[in-house]
């Protein structure tokens, strides 16, 4: 059933009809659509031959310890940049039969093609990023989730449109550089690669995820590696603000959810207790005790939504993956998990991590581009990741 099908027997406007219909078209052809959008930016940097874009003070040397880069939070540093209801999105925002236009690309989102999981949660705002000297530098401000959308979402709606009609795109134009946090709120995604390594066999296997349209307001009907998450305090409650700000904890969560289906923690009553959470607490003595390793090798921007990941890699010894993870879910709330089998005979999970099976995720099949980015460059440094 088509977007404009499922609001039968509503009267719609023509201009919330276009709308529903570029959407629509913006949904079915995402992967096309990144892959045409990266050749926009001629000079600006693709990460591992996929069509993410970045700059080279986002890219390391070689990959880094996740608890390598310091990170700074400065709330009272205003933000100049544009806003979602700047007056290059007035085309994308649009007209209710009142005759009023929606105040954003996100209040249009939640009223005519509203995913499952929509909620306009408190973030991370990334200002500016370093991650090429002894130590990586993350400076964040206060943010909203709604404000990617707003600006990155209807970015991408507004290409899909140009790519239809041969309409102008004011709204990218403004925008500018992608990869510049000064010109457009950039909230950050940590994508990381798990992989289970056996290092008696030598065995590895990545888990990938595919998006389901239906559940999540990005990258809906693409392959992705998992777990993924916004950048985020679990939630807008004022003492997790501090408590929460932890790549590493925000991963953890994300490991939770994502790969054990277990309920989102909110800190509602109080600030989460991750050293007696049982997870988190055992996520991170394995993560010292070194069976776990985290790295990042890199931030980079979608070239159609512009949202922007870091790129992580999360390697865990096969023994300690099996018992961890022995509850590990086929489905949670925004897709399903990927299997690849061997043989008849394979019970592994994920994806052999061998080069033919990275060449078709990256090359051929529709992933996202943050994931083939974080596949790719995993690849490349293999040898230094699986020691």
């Amino acid at each position: 059933m088509s977007l404009v099908e499922q609001h039968r027997g509503r009267a719609l406007t023509e201009s919330q009809r276009e709308w529903l219909r570029v959407r629509e078209h913006l949904q079915r052809h995402r992967y096309q659509l990144g892959q045409v959008a990266a050749d926009l930016y001629p000079d600006t940097i693709r990460v591992g031959g996929t069509p993410l874009l970045s700059r080279p003070d986002w890219l390391p040397p070689e990959p880094i310890p996740l608890d390598a880069i310091d990170l700074a939070f400065t709330p009272d540093v205003p933000f100049t940049g544009l806003a979602g209801d700047d007056r290059a999105t007035i085309s994308l925002r649009p007209q209710r039969p009142d005759g009023s236009r929606y105040p954003t690309y996100s209040a249009a989102m939640a009223e005519l093609a509203s995913p499952a999981v929509f909620e306009n949660r408190s973030t991370y705002r990334m200002q500016s990023a370093q991650l090429t000297g002894d130590r990586g530098r993350l400076v964040f401000g206060p943010g909203t989730y709604f404000d990617g959308i707003d600006l990155g979402e209807a970015a991408a709606h507004e290409y899909a449109a140009a790519r239809i009609d041969g309409t102008s795109t004011p709204l990218r134009d403004a925008i500018g550089e992608p990869s510049d946090p000064e010109r457009r709120p950039t909230n950050l995604a940590i994508s990381a690669l798990t992989i289970r390594h056996d290092q008696h066999s030598g065995d590895a296997r990545f888990l990938v995820h595919w998006r389901d349209p239906a559940k999540v307001g990005h990258a809906g009907g693409l392959h992705q590696v998992l777990p993924v998450g916004i950048f985020q305090p679990s939630s807008d409650h004022p003492w997790n603000e501090h408590n929460d700000f932890s790549l590493w904890r925000c991963l953890v969560r994300e490991f939770a959810e994502e790969l054990l289906g277990q309920a989102e923690l909110d800190g509602a009553s109080g600030p989460i207790d991750y050293d007696n959470w049982p997870f988190a607490a055992r996520m991170t003595d394995e993560l010292h005790g070194g069976t776990i390793r985290a790295y990042c090798v890199g931030i980079g921007v979608d070239p159609l939504t512009l949202a922007t990941d870091l790129l992580s890699v999360v390697v865990i010894d096969a023994p300690v993956f099996d018992d961890i993870f022995d509850g590990l879910v086929d489905r949670n709330a925004e897709g399903q998990l990927v299997r690849i089998r061997v043989t008849s005979l394979d019970r592994l999970p994920g994806v052999p991590f061998v080069e033919s099976e990275v060449k078709r995720l990256t090359r051929r099949e529709p992933m996202q581009a943050a994931g083939a980015a974080v596949v790719a460059t995993a690849w490349r440094y293999r040898e230094q990741l699986l020691y």
